[in-house]
């Protein structure tokens, strides 16, 4: 057994002045059990506990550290600006900069606004898409995480057409009749709830590569453009919430991959490497509403940090070369089909999702789990439990969810990966003993 006392006397003091001794929820381990471990240091795909443990990290930060922790260039990049100081609460040259770079990769956006996290990225996006449209009512889907806006964070009812209801104590009643809510991929949900309302809906957001439930694959019925079109023939604006997957699954993010052009796309995560960052950014005519341009207010005082644009940028330096995400591909595509192969050997019923370098590893008999409401239903989630603390002692780091994604970095080795089977097969047969 991993000795993890230090990490155990910090949650213990943690959980005095921190709620759930955390500073967000899934970090508590409230589902799989055990002790959280707290993080000492990071490098490369590995991260060290307090204790002295050192794991093969496949959370990277939840997505950021497609380059690794604490690349060089990176961590380089921030010490030099830093020197110059760390905030300024005023336009500085390396916003230009990474707005240009961020253009440049992803044809979509033509102009750009940087914010301070994912959250304010969507939440911004979504009131920029009420004043462009003058509608108040919007579409998300079961499952989407779109950060902790108010009008996000509700759940469908019993139907796919019914009012949402608040899925968080604080959320009032009357706001969270504004969010209509129908399953992913589930496209007749959707005409209906345009049907219901009409000219009340602003935008649909979506995850084009949904991350918070685990990772989903899209329906071979051409779901995305089909949200595409909806939009353009009832004049609501369609939104992609690439904060997770921009970057991490092509260049210029799912809508490069699948060829879909949204009206607006919030990013976050790669775009700042590792630092605090947000950014919304979509056709000219929408962003021009933005204060001060047009009437949509939206501000922030640490937003266009330094620090962030430059990680940010040194990030993307790297990521516009395309050997990169050739080398996550066949390394995500050999250690996601590993652990599949690993689990039918052991026994275990299990199947799975990936797109790019994100995956999830679902135990469930259902040949392909496809939507939100599968996993509640039909995931053995207490195995999910046992399985990531029995890697956590092998020295695998995952997301301590059966809900989240997993994430290979381009410092994860072929070593790594080989390790990390070799953990998977171990922890199986304890479990399966």
């Amino acid at each position: 057994m991993l000795s993890t006392s230090q990490s155990a006397i910090d949650f213990e003091q943690a959980k005095k002045i921190i709620p759930g001794g955390v500073n967000s929820p899934v970090r508590a381990f409230k589902s799989v059990g055990g002790t959280p471990r707290f993080i000492a240091k990071a490098h490369g795909a590995y991260i060290e506990d307090v204790d002295g443990n050192r794991y093969i990290d496949y959370v990277g930060s939840w997505g950021p550290m497609i380059l690794g922790h604490s690349h060089p260039d990176v961590l380089k990049g921030i010490q030099d600006t830093a020197q110059s100081g760390v905030s300024f609460g005023a336009p500085c040259e390396l916003e230009i900069a990474l707005a240009q770079q961020v253009i440049a990769m992803v044809p979509s956006i033509e102009v750009i606004r940087f914010v301070n996290s994912g959250t304010e990225a969507t939440m911004s996006a979504l009131r920029l898409a009420r004043g462009f449209t003058g509608r108040d009512k919007f579409i998300k889907f079961e499952g989407g995480y779109h950060g902790h806006a108010d009008g996000f964070l509700v759940k469908a009812g019993s139907g796919a057409s019914t009012f949402g209801e608040p899925d968080s104590a604080g959320v009032p009643n009357d706001y969270a009749k504004l969010t209509l809510t129908a399953p992913f991929n589930d496209l007749d949900a959707v005409k209906r709830l345009f049907a219901e309302n009409p000219g009340e809906i602003a935008c649909i957001i979506v995850e084009p590569v949904p991350g918070n439930t685990g990772v989903m694959l899209l329906n071979e019925n051409g779901f995305l453009q089909a949200l595409r079109d909806l939009c353009d023939a009832e004049g609501a604006l369609l939104i992609f919430d690439e904060v997770m997957c921009g970057f991490r699954v092509a260049a210029g993010g799912a809508q490069a991959r699948f060829g879909i052009t949204p009206d607006l796309t919030c990013l976050g995560k790669i775009i700042g490497g590792g630092l605090p960052v947000g950014a919304y950014g979509g056709r000219e005519d929408i962003m021009r509403k933005i204060s001060p341009d047009g009437p949509v207010y939206q501000a922030g005082t640490l937003s266009g940090n330094p620090l962030a644009m430059r990680a940010g940028l040194e990030t993307l330096k790297h990521l516009q070369n395309p050997a990169i995400y050739a080398d996550l591909e066949t390394k995500s595509k050999r250690l996601f089909e590993g652990l599949l192969a690993g689990c039918q050997e052991a026994g275990v019923a299990a199947s799975g999702n990936r797109v790019g370098s994100m995956f999830t590893i679902f135990f469930t008999q259902l040949d392909q789990v496809t939507c939100c409401s599968d996993v509640s239903n039909h995931c053995d989630l207490a195995f999910f439990g046992k399985f990531f603390n029995a890697m956590l002692e092998e020295g695998i780091y995952l997301a301590p969810s059966q809900y989240e994604a997993a994430f290979v970095s381009a410092a994860h080795s072929d070593a790594d990966i080989d390790a990390t089977l070799e953990a998977a097969k171990r922890a199986l047969a304890t479990l399966t003993a």
